[in-house]
């Protein structure tokens, strides 16, 4: 399934999607280089939600950009299967192994503001990215590892501990909260 068709059929879990779903689709459809960060005041991203058969833990790691406990994602870099992306990002930031999708349709979607701040010695502009999370499972006895260039620890939290954790107010309680309470 294409990522427009994905999107096309996903339906609103609240208003904060309802308002940002349309213009998603208009950015798939019309906007210049969406896959792309070249285009640096918008482009696609993926996230991976990942969570334990028993929904009781949940993956998050220390992003060295955001200075806080987060999910692994990021950008799809050319590549149009944000699903390949999501499960891409989470293997890499963390050393998961065993990523299973609980489904090829999207758990979540939203547009998230990035402030300008410095990666790897160079100013990225403040910009949007129009995230797509999947939801995945793991199996939480693993070991994890860091991935120092973007992050400093990696490890499973219980939901609630995943929301204590984040220092970033409204990502814990606008989609990290919604995403708890959509994968049960």
């Amino acid at each position: 399934m294409t990522l427009e068709e994905q999107l096309t059929a996903y339906r609103p879990f609240n208003e904060q999607e309802a308002r940002d779903l349309p213009l998603m689709l208009d950015f798939l459809r019309h906007g210049e280089r969406p896959f792309e960060r070249a285009n640096e005041t918008r482009h696609f991203t993926a996230s991976a939600w990942v969570t334990n058969a028993a929904r009781d833990r949940v993956l998050m790691i220390w992003h060295n950009v955001y200075r806080s406990w987060a999910w692994t994602g990021g950008h799809a870099d050319g590549e149009t299967d944000l699903l390949a992306v999501a499960r891409r990002e989470a293997e890499e930031e963390s050393g998961v192994k065993g990523l299973r999708p609980v489904s090829e349709a999207p758990l979540s979607v939203e547009i998230l503001t990035v402030d300008g701040h410095e990666k790897r010695g160079r100013y990225v502009p403040g910009h949007l990215h129009y995230n797509v999370t999947y939801l995945f499972e793991a199996d939480a006895a693993q070991a994890l590892r860091a991935k120092p260039d973007e992050n400093s620890g990696a490890g499973w939290f219980s939901p609630e501990e995943a929301l204590e954790a984040c220092s970033e107010p409204w990502m814990a309680e606008r989609i990290y909260r919604k995403l708890i309470y959509k994968m049960k």
